[in-house]
């Protein structure tokens, strides 16, 4: 008699990718992937049903994760997924709404969006892959890189000052704000349930490698490289003051959860205040009989 063959395994990570878009197009060393699989490990470990949660993205190397995954995505236009996800999210409160792009499509192109999505205190959660430059476009000057880096558009390093996009965050009203490196997997994915699980304006920022763009042309190496200076550079902080969370050219990275607090989200401020105005004849949205 002959044994039946067992059967071949199955991936994981195919209940929430769409598996015949892969392999995907980001180049070897590059973190994207890393933080992918900590995002999707997140949602598998918190239980969340595909239908419940939608991802919004932005253009850019980062933004292509939402033709990969297999929730409901949005691939939305340059600068414009905070706008995308705020009107998502007011059409269906009750859905997870999840913006992952980049830091030069969120806080450069997309900056405005950013601070007022943040002040408004918008429930969704942003998770900003930030590689210190425009990667997809050929590698420009971004609100992240550091001075004296050397880009496409600062071929004698860059002289402007970068954003420091907890401090940003911070200083805009986000109410969970951590930032990690691509080295650092299960905090990364510890931190997107939480962020998952905030009310609230939740913001991630991930550092990975660029070894296409950033590395090569400041020769720093291949992605591994740009790891070990992860390792050797990182210093994890919780609730350090995000003034002080800045990041020099290859200087140290402070990593953490700095912000974990309550405040009234969008939706509970108006629902407040047409409360107050009209009283019984107004039915709170997004509550019960939205």
């Amino acid at each position: 008699m002959t044994a039946k063959k067992a059967p071949a395994p199955v991936n994981p990570m195919e209940e929430f990718l769409r598996m015949d878009r892969i392999p995907h197009i980001w180049c070897p060393g590059c973190g994207i992937g890393t933080v992918v699989t900590s995002f999707v490990e997140g949602v598998r470990k918190e239980k969340i049903n595909l239908d419940d949660i939608a991802i919004v993205s932005g253009i850019g190397c980062t933004g292509r994760v939402a033709g990969y995954v297999k929730f409901d995505s949005f691939h939305t236009t340059h600068g414009r997924a905070m706008a995308f996800a705020t009107g998502l999210k007011l059409g269906n409160p009750r859905q997870k709404v999840v913006v992952f792009s980049g830091d030069g499509d969120l806080t450069g192109i997309g900056g405005n969006h950013f601070i007022h999505a943040a002040r408004r205190n918008m429930d969704m959660t942003v998770i900003c892959i930030n590689n210190f430059n425009y990667a997809m476009t050929g590698g420009q000057v971004a609100p992240t890189s550091p001075p004296d880096s050397k880009m496409s558009t600062a071929p004698t390093g860059n002289f402007e000052p970068a954003f420091s996009l907890p401090y940003l965050a911070e200083a805009s009203g986000a109410t969970y704000i951590a930032r990690w490196t691509a080295l650092h997997i299960r905090r990364v994915t510890k931190s997107i349930q939480e962020a998952l699980n905030h009310k609230g304006f939740s913001f991630v920022e991930v550092i990975t490698p660029c070894p296409t763009l950033y590395a090569r042309r400041n020769r720093l190496g291949d992605g591994l490289d740009l790891m070990k200076y992860y390792y050797d550079s990182s210093e994890i902080r919780h609730g350090h003051d995000t003034r002080d969370t800045e990041i020099d050219f290859q200087g140290k990275i402070i990593c953490g959860k700095f912000v974990d607090k309550k405040k009234p989200t969008f939706l509970d401020a108006m629902n407040t205040h047409f409360t107050k105005t009209f009283g019984d004849k107004y039915q709170p949205y997004g509550v019960d009989n939205d």
